[in-house]
């Protein structure tokens, strides 16, 4: 089965911050989580290459919490699968 976009998205912040996964909460902010806006650009990357996704920077500064990182990466998916299916 495949891996839920927001748990992903979990794993991804988890593994970059080295903080065990199961203390991150869908709901849970950055600043609770104690992730700079250095780290944040560190999380952007990687889950730009999870994802295979390009999150333009204006965007990404807007990521304060798990949440708002998640529904980013699946607007941003959703727009790639709609470009990817539409007419050539």
């Amino acid at each position: 089965m495949q891996e839920a976009t927001s748990q992903r998205v979990i794993r991804v912040i988890a593994e970059n911050q080295r903080i065990p996964v199961e203390t991150i909460q869908a709901e849970s902010t950055f600043q609770e989580l104690n992730i700079d806006s250095l780290d944040g650009l560190h999380i952007l990357f990687a889950l730009e290459e999870e994802f295979d996704i390009d999150i333009p920077d204006d965007a990404g500064k807007e990521f304060t919490s798990i949440r708002q990182a998640i529904d980013g990466v699946e607007m941003l998916l959703a727009r790639k699968q709609s470009t990817a299916s539409g007419p050539a």
